[in-house]
């Protein structure tokens, strides 16, 4: 059974179609029942899936990406939704410095637009360099920006904490964010006249 393959498909289910597989996300919460999620990935792309393979799935998932609740009953995605979901995060106050990793490609239009959710809920933010490192590696050669996190808070941003440690707010405007790039501060034009040379 590939548990990779299926936690793919749990997240999209759980973030963006619950359709596929015929199921409804509550829009407190954004849970779904469990029984009916592993029936729909047993009807449409796992015949033995079941209850604890889920949970090795959720165990395991080095990202942790998804929380049961205490009885198993339910089931959520900790965050990424694209869906209407409200998931009760309470606002909070945020390190002064949080970082965000993207690709060399996007550089010109952050810098000009800021960080924005596009099909999401709201922005992802990373405690530490190491981990938006990772994410931005993911899509191409990683860029990574400093989110002057404590001076949005100061000026009224909300920031919120997901249940797997994910930074999130609703956008970043550009004049909270400074381009990093091996170690080396890179602002604005310098940043864009990089990323030409790149």
């Amino acid at each position: 059974m590939d548990l990779t393959r299926i936690s793919k498909y749990m997240s999209k289910i759980l973030r963006h179609k619950p359709e596929l597989i015929g199921i409804k996300i509550e829009y407190h919460g954004a849970w779904a029942k469990t029984d009916e999620l592993i029936a729909g990935i047993r009807r449409t792309l796992e015949p033995k899936f079941n209850l604890e393979t889920l949970k090795k799935i959720v165990a395991e998932d080095k990202k942790q990406r998804y929380s049961f609740t205490d009885n198993y009953k339910k089931i959520r995605a900790n965050q990424g939704h694209s869906i209407d979901v409200d998931m009760g995060y309470v606002p909070t106050k945020p390190p002064e410095t949080l970082f965000h990793g993207t690709t060399w490609r996007n550089i010109g239009s952050i810098n000009k637009e800021g960080l924005n959710s596009g099909d999401r809920q709201y922005v992802h933010l990373s405690r530490d360099e190491v981990t938006a490192i990772d994410v931005g590696s993911r899509h191409g050669k990683p860029f990574i920006y400093r989110v002057l996190a404590g001076q949005m808070y100061r000026d009224g941003y909300e920031f919120y904490i997901s249940d797997n440690g994910v930074w999130l707010t609703k956008e970043v405007p550009p004049r909270y964010l400074e381009g990093m790039y091996d170690g080396g501060a890179l602002y604005g034009q310098q940043a864009s006249a990089e990323q030409e040379k790149a």
